[in-house]
């Protein structure tokens, strides 16, 4: 796994001589207690030996309430932390120092080659084969810029001791096959292995390769790493570039291994409430093979500065979500401190944290209220994870014309307005926050000490120096307390020349450009290959021949030597979970869940509204209307103060929206905002102060709030694409899960593809329409009045000591009664019957400008409360480890695959993600249930799928989250009882009985498919895909690129009942198209305005560039469609034009016949019946085309009585200047419903 960008320090490790072991157990015996696990007088003294380590260094750290041990390996010179805390979730770590010396990504692939077998365990990849045998809550393995991490945690002993033996001897003896290189890393091959070779079918491959062409196609990372390679230009990129990846050779792998991946340039840590000794004694026996060896100590540092300020630019892709004139990336940076000062080090995020974070900070207001650009650049901050500090301060969504003024706008920005930032009260809630995340509980303290200390330890800074909290903080303070402490800092190291400027402008044939490079590389390879082997034929031959026994090692090998790897049994899940009491009540009418327990002195409180019947509408509006909450400020309080007054007095406060599903039955969920906070025991009172400002007096009627909503519209979409590529296969499932429940649909639309396009359909309505924003605020408004009361639809979820109880029972009170009164609410459940007209497919295709894909099937099963939950849920553990790894990650080269029963809802998935063959990994997807059903799965197999699943049902957990399951969800700790033991007994035939039911059964109306990526050619043939994309060349009501998508209805131009009005508005239509499509053209856009006869500007539309030959096809058809109605008498209009304009554009429709019906259109014939608002019928008439179409004209409303429930979902519905609905009665859930009067036309497929 690549890892860049880490700012972490970290722990320190300890050891002991073998020949004092007998002695130092007698006088130090080891025990389970406070005292004897961090009591710094139970260690050696420094300089004594402990199995063949020395003690260096020890330290108590009571504010952290751990004691560190730095050693070193006498033999090897190995260095060791080990940190002491009553923390029974232990964590190792074996890590070692890797500057790239190049672009190929060497430690990268290295990192993947080195877990795939070695000499103690020769298994096919026993990394993943540990997962299943173990009850670890975390295992993983990081490429950073100049080391690479193995890591995992565990809270069982036995459990501890086996992976560290897989992880040592994988590390220090790996076996580094060549067939595992060219698995992992890259190679040439066809692209289905068992065909034979051709120029037309040998495609790059390779686990590495394709995950980092998926990282690459992040334009933020992209911009981050082409800044570290000018910023460090003797410190290459680690994780490889695609470009240069094919450079690297098998044996240049091995070389490197060999001279990095040694006990002398090893660093060791561990942490938790284990024995040192053991650890020790298990560590020294592995490192003593090994003599002591030259290590990389080489610190890279950055590019001279002192002859600034220095530019460079770079390009990048183009965000289609966003207009290119704004796609610019740009920043300054200034060399810091050396990182091993660290006070300074410390002082200077501080003052970055001042002066960046949060809406009210002065670079924020300056440089993106201002409107300079719409995010901070991806590398803006304090970056202390070299020898050398950087700060960078830099923005997204610039305009060209403002790159060159950056500099001179940023320090007149310090100049002006840092004071503000360096208040007391404002350096006083940093230091709050401190103290508070101190006190808090977490589940992974253990991996974030690791996290933390890493960095610093590889660029010279002294672990044990990083860990002395309390003496940076006094020593911070003191140098405070001098005055223009933090004025100082900054002028030194801010306002001078010495900085680099480093700068990305889009380029619309980036993304060619690099298929035409890869081309090119792959032509150049094969030429080579070609030369080498005599011919091209006998090249081809040997490719496939490759690709071949790779396959069959990968076949043949999946279960070979399985018994040499280490493993638990089910006999160590605990049968029974620890159980944390709950109690609940009511305080007025809101029900209460209380959990009293040790929590440092700090209440957690968490509370959820919740809704019913919410319109689409506003569901799509709710996570603006939250982040609005913390942007705007109210009558009194600037949002900067507010910030101020969250820090100095909490740990922190968020709103945001939820769905939840019901445990018991699949039709039914919940909906509303969810709002957390919490506090010092001394500032419960101003924690609930701060949450009825937040929530009750955000002022949306002042006059910043136009420019501030614009502003985030802004900023939510700028880099939007580039959260979809990070995350791809969560957007893809979310986006199937839609199409099969309606709770699918809802959190779709709060978190998935649908969220991100209607932001960007807000923003482009504003960009348009400025007066449009004011509408936006007013249904912000809208949702403030309804997002709280003082009713049964509150309840509240509360964790405090037991002391705290009485006081917080009357401070929640007096919290209830300052909210605004409602009416009890309703039941929040609906029914999934509601489903049956979802507009989306079952089958989607999303045309996104990645170089690889990302796939997400849902099928519908049980909710949790099902006996068949617990079977399902140990058959996605079984397909995961055993048929998806090995065929979609080892033979089908992506990244990462994966088989899942959702833990509440009645979904099962399969996913792959950074996937080069994303038709493979479908077909594999359909296999997955008659290969469960037909596998003679093992005990063995059984037993693992059981471990895998218990790794996070029985995972550390933090304090604050006591209860929550509960009170989100319903489930009770019985019911989660229940679910313990039928996980625990499930057998085999119970998972092949399922698989049968809920997979290879599975009818299409209960399974369904999204992918992401770029478009393949064999979208086209096959029809049963619906094709679409985010960035839309949106039309009033129309959209030429996915005609069955619903666009929504027209902001502009009022359409009357004459057909010159209709002709009008396919004027203004195509305009729009052409402006959405492409923005640069202006000279284009111009040519066509609302006054260009409809016939010309189709013409000019398609003589443009701005269509593939599809398109042309269709706004063809489109084009004498409309001719034709020119024809018309004057005086045909209305619903006779209309009809005339069905009828011919089913010529449209027969022209992509195939591919209108595998966008789930139904074609045939149907029955308009006009009626009054009476109910009188007037005409009816008959049209040969997609789906059912309602039309009204004037005061007429037509509904379609005829067409059969199961074609109901190809609904259309047309509406003219009309108060009247365009209804299907079959399809009452249209998104037709609720248009006001004055709409212009709209056209609303609802498709199957």
């Amino acid at each position: 796994m690549l890892r860049h960008a880490a700012q972490y320090g970290g722990p320190i490790r300890g050891t002991r001589p073998t020949c004092a072991r007998q002695a130092f157990n007698q006088r130090h015996p080891i025990r389970r207690n406070y005292a004897s696990v961090t009591s710094i007088e139970s260690y050696p003294r420094p300089g004594e030996q402990i199995h063949g380590f020395t003690l260096k260094e020890k330290k108590h750290v009571p504010e952290l309430h751990l004691t560190a041990l730095q050693l070193e390996h006498d033999k090897t010179g190995a260095q060791y932390l080990h940190v002491a805390r009553e923390d029974k979730n232990n964590v190792f770590a074996i890590n070692f120092k890797t500057n790239p010396i190049d672009r190929t990504g060497l430690p990268h692939i290295l990192e993947h080659v080195t877990l795939c077998g070695s000499d103690k365990f020769p298994v096919r990849d026993p990394f993943f084969k540990m997962m299943p045998r173990s009850l670890a809550n975390f295992m993983n393995a990081f490429t950073s810029s100049d080391y690479t991490s193995y890591p995992f945690a565990t809270t069982n002993a036995q459990d501890f001791r086996n992976l560290a033996s897989v992880y040592l001897d994988a590390t220090l003896h790996p076996l580094l096959k060549r067939t595992d290189f060219l698995q992992e890393g890259w190679r040439l091959g066809p692209e289905d292995p068992r065909e034979p070779a051709s120029n037309e079918n040998t495609r790059f491959k390779g686990v590495v390769y394709n995950e980092m062409k998926g990282q690459m196609s992040d334009a933020s990372y992209l911009y981050y790493i082409r800044f570290r390679e000018h910023m460090f230009p003797s410190l290459e990129n680690s994780g490889g570039d695609p470009e240069k990846m094919t450079d690297l050779s098998y044996e240049k792998l091995v070389k490197f291994s060999r001279e990095h991946y040694h006990p002398s340039n090893a660093k060791i840590f561990t942490y938790g409430d284990m024995s040192l000794t053991e650890h020790l004694q298990q560590v020294d026996k592995v490192l003593s093979e090994f003599s002591r060896s030259d290590t990389d100590a080489d610190l890279k540092g950055p590019i001279d500065l002192s002859n600034g300020p220095l530019s460079f630019e770079v390009s990048g892709p183009l965000d289609t979500m966003q207009p290119p004139e704004r796609q610019v990336k740009s920043s300054m940076s200034w060399l810091g401190c050396q990182t091993s000062d660290i006070v300074e080090n410390f002082s200077l995020s501080i003052m970055v944290s001042l002066l960046m974070s949060g809406y009210g900070s002065p670079l924020y207001q300056g440089l993106i209220e201002s409107g300079l650009g719409t995010n901070f650049s991806p590398n803006s901050g304090y970056d202390s994870g070299a020898k050398v500090g950087i700060v960078s301060i830099g923005l997204d969504g610039m305009a060209s014309e403002n790159v060159a003024e950056l500099q001179n706008t940023i320090q007149n920005i310090l100049r002006e307005k840092a004071s503000e930032a360096f208040q007391p009260h404002k350096v006083e809630g940093y230091m709050h926050q401190l103290e508070i995340a101190l006190k808090h509980k977490t589940a992974s303290f253990g991996m974030g000490l690791l996290d933390k200390t890493l960095p610093g330890w590889f660029n010279g800074t002294s672990p044990m120096d990083s860990l002395s909290w309390n003496d940076v903080i006094h020593a911070f303070k003191d140098r405070m307390a001098q005055g223009g402490y933090l004025e100082n800092l900054m002028h030194k190291y801010l306002l001078n020349d010495q900085c680099m400027q480093f700068t990305m402008r889009p380029s619309e044939t980036y993304n060619a450009e690099l298929e035409t490079k890869e081309e090119e590389r792959r032509t150049t390879i094969l030429e080579r290959e070609a030369q080498a082997s005599g011919s091209t034929e006998s090249m081809f031959s040997k490719l496939g021949e490759q690709e071949l026994e790779l396959l069959n090692e990968q076949e043949s090998s999946q279960h070979s030597n399985l018994d040499t790897l280490p493993t638990l049994h089910v006999r160590d899940i605990p049968k029974t979970k620890e159980k944390k009491p709950t109690w609940t009540g009511k305080i007025g009418n809101a029900q209460a869940l209380w959990r009293e327990t040790d929590t440092n002195g700090i209440t957690y409180f968490q509370a959820k509204h919740l809704f019913e019947g919410l319109p689409d509408e506003l569901r799509l509006l709710l996570p603006l209307f939250t982040e609005s909450l913390m942007r705007l400020g109210t009558k009194t309080m600037s949002v900067g103060d507010l910030e101020a007054e969250i820090l100095l007095k909490t740990g922190g406060i968020s709103v945001a929206p939820f769905t939840a599903p019901d445990p018991t039955d699949d039709n039914k969920f919940s909906e509303g905002l969810m709002f957390d906070g919490y506090a010092l025991n001394r500032n419960v009172p101003a924690m609930f102060d701060l949450l009825k400002t937040v929530l009750l007096e955000v002022d949306f009627t002042a006059p910043h709030v136009v420019p501030a909503i614009l502003e985030l519209l802004e900023s939510k979409t700028s880099g939007a694409l580039d959260s979809v590529a990070e995350s791809g296969h969560h957007f893809a499932v979310a986006s199937a899960a839609a199409a099969l429940s309606l709770r699918g649909q809802k959190q779709e639309q709060l978190s998935g593809l649908s969220q991100i396009e209607n932001t960007a359909r807000i923003l482009r309505s504003a960009r348009e329409q400025p007066e449009s924003l004011q509408e936006l605020i007013e249904k912000l408004k809208l949702i403030q009045s309804m997002a709280v009361s003082n009713s049964s639809a509150m309840s509240i979820r509360t964790v405090c000591e037991p002391s705290s109880v009485t006081a917080n029972q009357q401070l929640i009170e007096g919290f209830l009664q300052s909210l605004p009164r409602a009416s009890a609410a309703r039941s929040t459940n609906f029914s999934a019957e509601q489903v049956a007209n979802s507009s989306l497919s079952r089958n989607t295709y999303f045309n996104l400008p990645f170089q690889v894909s990302y796939t997400g099937t849902c099928l519908q099963s049980v909710p949790f409360a099902s006996p068949d939950k617990a079977p399902l849920t140990i058959l996605g553990q079984l397909l995961t480890h055993n048929f998806l790894h090995p065929e979609v990650r080892e033979k089908g080269g992506a990244y990462g695959a994966s088989a899942a029963a959702s833990p509440i809802s009645s979904l099962f998935t399969m996913s792959s993600y950074r996937d080069p063959n994303p038709r493979n990994s479908l077909a594999t997807f359909k296999k997955a249930g008659e290969f469960a059903r037909d596998r003679a799965w093992s005990d063995r197999e059984i037993e693992e799928s059981k471990l895998s699943t218990f790794q996070g049902i029985d995972a550390p957990t933090s304090v604050s989250t006591d209860g929550s399951k509960q009170f989100i969800y319903g489930i009770t700790e019985e019911m989660d009882q229940q679910m313990r033991g039928r996980l625990l007994e499930v057998t085999k035939d119970d998972v092949q009985r399922v698989a049968q039911k809920y997979l290879a059964e599975v009818s299409e109306h209960n399974k369904s498919t999204a992918i992401l990526g770029e478009k393949k050619p064999w979208v086209e043939e096959d029809k049963s895909w619906n094709q679409a994309r985010l960035n839309r060349a949106y039309v009033y009501g129309f959209d030429f690129y996915n005609p069955d998508a619903f666009v929504g209805p027209a902001e502009a131009g009022i359409i009357d009942d004459t057909l010159g009005g209709w002709r009008q508005a396919w004027s203004e239509t195509v305009a729009l198209a052409v402006d959405e499509r492409s923005y640069k053209n202006g000279a284009f856009r111009t040519r066509i305005t609302v006054d260009t006869p409809i016939e010309e500007a189709f013409e000019l539309f398609i003589a443009s560039d701005l269509v593939n030959d599809d398109e042309k096809e269709q706004c063809s058809a489109a084009l004498r469609a409309f001719t034709s109605i020119r024809h018309l008498p004057d005086n045909v209009y209305g619903l006779q034009a209309m009809i005339a304009i069905m009828q011919e554009l089913n010529s449209v429709v027969r022209i992509s016949e195939a591919d209108m019906a595998s966008r789930g259109m139904h074609i045939g014939p149907m029955v308009i019946q006009t009626l009054r608002n009476g109910g009188q019928i007037i005409e009816t008439h008959t049209i040969n085309t997609d789906g059912n179409i309602g039309v009204f004209v004037g005061d007429e409303l037509a509904r379609d009585h005829t067409a059969p429930s199961g074609y109901s979902n190809a609904n259309t519905g047309i509406a003219i200047k009309s108060p009247a609905l365009a209804q299907d009665q079959n399809c009452e859930n249209t998104r037709m419903q609720g248009e006001k009067e004055g709409t212009s036309f709209m056209f609303a497929h609802h498709t199957h």
